[in-house]
């Protein structure tokens, strides 16, 4: 599942509903979510993290490194 900036232009309760729906359907499903954001706080529950400066792809891990650790 592909998601660019599902949060972008929402106030932070709604944003939290897309959030848990998102991770809901991921789990029902077994789907991966790509999600893109600019939003900081929403990196705190998720698997992995990267991020993208100046062309360059630095992973900064997450609960799937951490479990390889």
């Amino acid at each position: 599942m592909l998601a660019d900036e599902p949060t972008g232009n929402l106030d932070s309760k709604n944003s939290q509903e897309v959030i848990t729906l998102l991770k809901s359907m991921s789990a029902k499903y077994r789907q991966t979510i790509l999600m893109i954001t600019h939003n900081k706080n929403l990196t705190a529950s998720v698997d992995r993290v990267f991020r993208v400066s100046d062309g360059v792809l630095t992973d900064l891990g997450g609960k799937t490194n951490e479990a390889l650790s």
